[in-house]
């Protein structure tokens, strides 16, 4: 499995593309203009399966409509943050004074579900709290995994849980679906560098300890 950032939109939001042996590729969180990923594709030579949203906010979705048509199986988002990826309210785009208009995700997701791209495996990790239907993905190659967090953990910090539909609390309540992951295992947040589980574990001041 092989992988690449590419900072994209206004916050620089990362898009990773990741893909396997075969070329089967899917993009994550397409925030900005696409020309960057497209000509990368076609460089290597990719066949893009699947675009897959950490989350509706326009920071995420601004090149989603410009990706979608080199998509072979579309979009795909948690059911709870559906409505939002087609209202520029609720994507907030509005707030950033351009509505982003996007067509309907072409496959809901849900906790738990798992499915592949190529022989790329992909587990649905409900993480609500930055918005409602906030997922994280853990990703398995072989040997190699790791977790695409969006904007529920970051290196040392979490997402803002102050815009509509987030949740402070429930934010809290969902790294707890994250302790249980090994200390080895990288973490790709939606903004900002990389990590691991066991730095996050024992150096972020939000990571949710066990009371004693």
């Amino acid at each position: 499995m092989e992988m690449k950032r590419f900072p994209l939109g206004p916050l620089w939001t990362n898009g990773y593309l990741l893909w396997d042996e075969e070329g089967r590729a899917f993009f994550v969180d397409p925030g900005g203009d696409v020309g960057d990923v497209l000509l990368f594709l076609e460089e290597k030579n990719l066949t893009l399966e699947l675009i897959l949203l950490t989350h509706a906010h326009a920071d995420h979705v601004l090149g989603v409509e410009a990706l979608r048509e080199h998509a072979r199986d579309g979009v795909a988002i948690h059911d709870d943050d559906a409505a939002a990826l087609t209202d520029p309210s609720g994507n907030l785009s509005r707030w950033m004074g351009a509505d982003c208009l996007c067509r309907p995700a072409d496959r809901i997701l849900r906790h738990g579900e798992a499915f592949s791209v190529g022989s790329m495996e992909i587990q649905v990790i409900h993480t609500p709290g930055h918005s409602p239907g906030s997922s994280s993905y853990h990703v398995r190659h072989g040997e190699e995994n790791l977790l695409l967090s969006g904007d529920t953990l970051f290196a040392g910090s979490i997402g803002r849980s102050d815009l509509p539909g987030g949740d402070g609390a429930e934010l809290i309540r969902s790294l707890r679906l994250f302790t249980d992951l090994p200390d080895d295992l990288p973490v790709y947040p939606g903004h900002g560098p990389s990590t691991t589980i066991g730095r996050e574990r024992r150096e972020n001041p939000y990571w949710p300890h066990e009371e004693r």
